[in-house]
């Protein structure tokens, strides 16, 4: 089954129905099918066919689902990327993926000097017409091609095929009990993510949902406008995205009311503070969803049901679909019933099949059964709701003690002063390393640093407690909202 098989009946269905919301107006499920048709005509008179890629460096905009569905018509794959990634990046990654032609908002001459380069506008209802530049093909079964960032400055790529997208779209349905197909998702998350591929435009699309498009969160008037007057039913968003939402709440410059009346508001991505749960009870009158997914996992790996089960704090249990198993870091499988703890392995049908055209990437991520190594500490409760504990490489190793960021993270937020607090590993001659704690303080509110440690001391063990603070104005953040502990990281290094 292809996803263009699922979307394409569903769009002829009823075709006069609405089916996307753009700056201030609907539009029809007919309205989209005539963008995919033209897109298809230009991509065919191209000399698009059976595994070409299209690279599409667009904000979000009708053209992004249009793309995709013509592509996979043509039995191509789409490769959505972040046209701020850099050039240098860019320019790795597009050497990897070998695109037969590259679609952005912006001329970039140093990538048309090698690759077939179409400029068009977020408005327009096709692409130009253009010659593109035929590549070695991949399988027609990838559907899309993420790129992504590894800890060796290397590009990668994440080929997702049809199977996994269609299973995680169908598992997270089936797993989030209030998704239905007279919802309106908000379509804000950036497309080159996964979370907002898959959960804000393709989910939707394949269970006869409404798009609310949004080209960014940026300037957050359009986001506003989206979410009060299409209106939105169900938000997907990162943490940064909803933090800003709730402080325009308490500062009265929006209505609780739009984002109250939303039947799921659910982040990922990253880490959600702890104090933004308090602050959505007591603003909105109701609590907030956590899931949990990587790239290779087309995203979704955990979700809460809905607010009223959920377990506050974690990432919901496993979506239908998955095997598990824990292992320790020396990569021993943990067989003690009674310990849920150690880093998540999974395997099921939206797992990646590999890295692109990086056999040896891939040998290092999957085990002799297939289970793929998530990278992260979990904790499984009674019930089976999981606990991010921690990346394991930003776990803190204190005089051979391991330190979980989230949890002093979680305690420290517990300050009143405090809104937010990140804490990485610092280098220490004695102890290898000790935890430097970030902290972004409440509007204004004052402390200092000896309070700090104190409050830390009274409520963590010895070799848990911040040994130096730092007070921010900002954190430092990627395309997609995520913190960059890596930056902070570097700081408390000295680099």
């Amino acid at each position: 089954m292809r996803l263009e098989n699922i979307i394409i009946p569903n769009l002829q269905n009823d075709s006069e129905k609405n089916c996307y919301w753009w700056d201030g107006k609907w539009y029809t499920r007919k309205d989209l099918l005539a963008i995919v048709e033209n897109c298809e005509n230009v991509l065919r008179e191209a000399g698009f066919t059976r595994g070409q890629k299209l690279v599409v460096m667009l904000k979000n905009s009708p053209l992004i689902p249009a793309l995709s569905l013509a592509c996979w018509k043509l039995s191509g794959i789409f490769c959505p990327m972040n046209e701020r990634a850099g050039l240098e990046s860019l320019t790795g990654t597009f050497n990897l993926i070998k695109p037969f032609a590259v679609v952005s908002e912006h001329e970039i001459p140093e990538l048309a000097e090698s690759w077939p380069c179409i400029t068009c506008n977020l408005n327009d209802v096709t692409i130009p017409a253009f010659t593109g530049k035929t590549q070695e093909p991949d399988s027609e079964d990838y559907a899309v091609i993420f790129a992504t960032s590894g800890t060796t400055g290397m590009p990668k790529a994440v080929p997702l095929t049809h199977g996994n997208l269609i299973s995680n779209c169908k598992a997270t349905k089936q797993q989030v009990y209030p998704l239905n197909e007279n919802d309106t998702f908000l379509t804000v998350l950036p497309n080159f993510h996964s979370f907002g591929y898959t959960c804000a435009t393709m989910l939707p699309l394949s269970i006869g949902a409404k798009l609310a498009i949004v080209p960014s969160f940026l300037p957050p008037a359009q986001t506003i406008r989206a979410i009060s007057d299409a209106p939105t039913t169900v938000m997907y968003i990162v943490p940064a995205m909803l933090s800003f939402l709730l402080m325009s709440v308490e500062k009265g410059k929006i209505p609780a009311k739009i984002l109250s009346r939303q039947s799921v508001i659910c982040t990922g991505g990253d880490r959600l503070n702890p104090n933004v749960h308090k602050q959505a009870l007591k603003l909105l009158g109701r609590d907030i969803m956590e899931g949990y997914g990587l790239t290779e996992t087309s995203p979704v790996v955990c979700m809460n049901h809905d607010c009223e089960t959920q377990h506050s704090g974690t990432s919901g249990p496993l979506i239908p679909g998955y095997e598990y198993k824990l292992k320790n870091r020396d990569g021993e499988v943990i067989t003690d019933k009674d310990n849920k703890e150690g880093i998540l392995w999974i395997k099921g049908p939206s797992i990646t099949p590999g890295y692109l055209h990086a056999p040896e990437i891939t040998a290092e991520r999957f085990d002799s059964e297939g289970f793929f190594n998530t990278g992260d500490y979990v904790r499984f409760d009674e019930d089976g709701y999981v606990s991010i504990l921690d990346r394991v490489t930003d776990i803190i190793i204190v005089g051979g003690f391991n330190v979980y960021p989230q949890e002093v993270e979680k305690v420290l937020a517990e300050h009143p002063a405090v809104h937010q607090a990140v804490v990485v590993g610092m280098p220490h001659d004695i102890n290898g390393q000790i935890p430097k704690a970030y902290i972004l303080l409440e509007d204004g509110a004052e402390t200092n640093e000896r309070d700090i440690i104190k409050f830390a001391k009274e409520h963590l063990a010895h070799f848990k407690v911040p040994r130096a603070v730092e007070f921010v104005s900002e954190f430092p953040l990627s395309g997609t909202g995520k913190i960059l502990r890596r930056v902070l990281r570097d700081r408390a290094a000295g680099k």
